[in-house]
């Protein structure tokens, strides 16, 4: 049961604009194609069964795109007739580019035993290879990898079913100007589209594009927020005949523009990421994301297309994100683990209109909470030193809403202190030696929650519901290749 205290790690939102609340309220039913990420990079996830029964099918979420192939969730997702995106993840894309007989045993492992109850639809190769922070890290493996996975979907039978895509940072493409019409692919991707796009192109696979407004907003210093949230605009961005109120139709267009240089302006679009964060940096709050989830969902179902593509409406876009995850990378921002509808444990943050309409989002049902302990800084200790130990608890846990403009930026210290400490104390299951901190941790059942920064309780993990890890993926796919090879 969900214990009796207001919830944990649920930021309260500010007050919403009126004009946001009624948009809300009258939402449109979504896109037919719109659907939802679903990552795994969390200490204590919800159980993959209790996500598809208390989340996706009660929101009439169509459809979900897995960042990795979990075992629990394909088997949760079977029989639901929910269409499935599935994610091979970064750390596989070396050995799956290497060896076909690895991509047909992942293929096997995590596609067709599933396909007589899973909806699959795309197979996603890499998570945002193409990334500016990445480098060149997985840029020469992604191709090969998307090739050898669709071999061994021909020889499965099942590329009729289900078409391979990867997914693209949109840094790829855009440059320094707003202008649509200036944009390019990166010169250091160049050569690695020479491939990808025509490989794409013959088995009619669509370019699927992942967005980052608010990391947009941050770089671009003269453009409003509004032009984010799809809210009029005075003075729309003019680019030649064209004019762009928004970042979504700007960026859209700006993709066109650089496959048409490339050769491919008939080429197909699917959004793969669009979402905001509600935690971990300035203007990332619920009620910003409420504005952009309500006006992105708004415009998809107008179908008015953009100047370039009049009428035209991505094949499909995927909100990002589901749950948020305090495992997540923050490579690009400490908001990266605050992206979720819902928070970690279930809980809707704010409403959008997955498929539900107008009605209220469904939250988790009976949660199964650890006990209502926390760990804080023991005032009466000398805590001179205990700055070393707030960056060992921040290195080990996730301290991403103590960042500038994040929920609990205010606490000072020693708060600051505490809530480094409980983060650590409740990504190891309230372990009574992980509140020691060389004796400066004390463990209280005085909810130290202040204002809206609220303090983690985590839920109940087993080995049946740990994260998803790359790591294990590399070695399950190792050991199927050698059974693989026996067969």
């Amino acid at each position: 049961m969900r214990p009796s205290r207001r919830h944990p790690l649920r930021p309260r939102a500010p007050a919403l604009p009126l004009l946001v609340f009624l948009a809300a309220a009258v939402a449109p039913l979504p896109a037919a194609a719109v659907g939802v990420n679903w990552g795994f990079a969390a200490s204590h996830p919800l159980p993959a069964a209790q996500v598809v029964r208390d989340l996706l099918l009660p929101n009439s979420v169509p459809r979900v795109r897995l960042s990795a192939a979990s075992p629990d969730a394909l088997s949760a997702l079977a029989g639901t007739r929910i269409a499935v995106t599935v994610g091979v993840p970064n750390e596989l894309l070396r050995p799956l580019a290497s060896s076909r007989k690895a991509a047909a045993a992942w293929v096997h492992d995590n596609v067709t035993r599933y396909a007589s109850g899973v909806l699959f639809e795309f197979i996603a190769v890499g998570d945002d290879p193409f990334l500016l922070n990445h480098g060149q890290q997985f840029q020469p493996f992604v191709v090969r990898a998307a090739a050898n996975i669709q071999r061994a979907l021909d020889s499965a039978k099942l590329s009729s079913k289900m078409k391979v895509v990867v997914p693209c940072s949109s840094d790829a493409y855009q440059n320094t100007s707003t202008l649509p019409s200036k944009a390019y692919f990166r010169p250091d991707v160049n050569k690695t589209m020479v491939e990808l796009l025509p490989f794409l192109a013959n088995h009619s696979s669509p370019f699927m594009v992942e967005l980052n407004p608010i990391l947009s907003l941050q770089q671009k210093k003269n453009i409003s927020l509004d032009y984010y949230l799809f809210q009029l605009m005075s003075r729309p961005i003019s680019d030649g005949h064209n004019k762009y109120d928004n970042y979504f139709d700007a960026s859209i267009d700006a993709l066109v523009t650089a496959l048409t240089k490339a050769g491919f302006n008939d080429m197909g679009i699917i959004v793969g990421r669009a979402g905001w964060p509600t935690d971990g940096a300035v203007n990332a709050t619920s009620a910003i994301a409420q504005s952009f989830m309500t006006g992105l969902v708004n415009h998809l179902a107008r179908k008015s297309g953009t100047p370039l593509r009049p009428k035209f409406v991505p094949t499909e876009t995927y909100l990002y994100s589901l749950l948020d995850e305090d495992q997540h990378s923050i490579s690009s921002g400490s908001y990266d683990r605050h992206y979720g509808i819902f928070t970690f444990d279930g809980q809707a943050k704010y409403h959008v209109n997955l498929g539900q309409g107008p009605m209220a989002l469904k939250n988790a049902l009976d949660v199964d909470y650890l006990p209502l302990k926390w760990c804080v800084v023991d005032n009466n200790k000398d805590l001179s030193n205990v700055s070393s130990s707030f960056s060992a608890a921040c290195s080990n846990a996730d301290c991403t809403a103590l960042s500038s403009g994040g929920s609990c930026a205010g606490l000072g210290w020693p708060g600051n202190v505490s809530f480094a400490f409980n983060s650590y104390y409740q990504q190891h299951d309230q372990s009574e030696e992980s509140c020691s901190f060389n004796g400066l941790g004390l463990i209280t059942t005085v909810d130290p929650s202040v204002d809206n920064c609220l303090f983690a309780l985590a839920i109940r993990a087993s080995a049946a519901t740990a994260s998803f890890h790359p790591t294990f993926a590399v070695l399950w796919i190792l050991v199927s290749v050698c059974i693989y090879s026996l067969v």
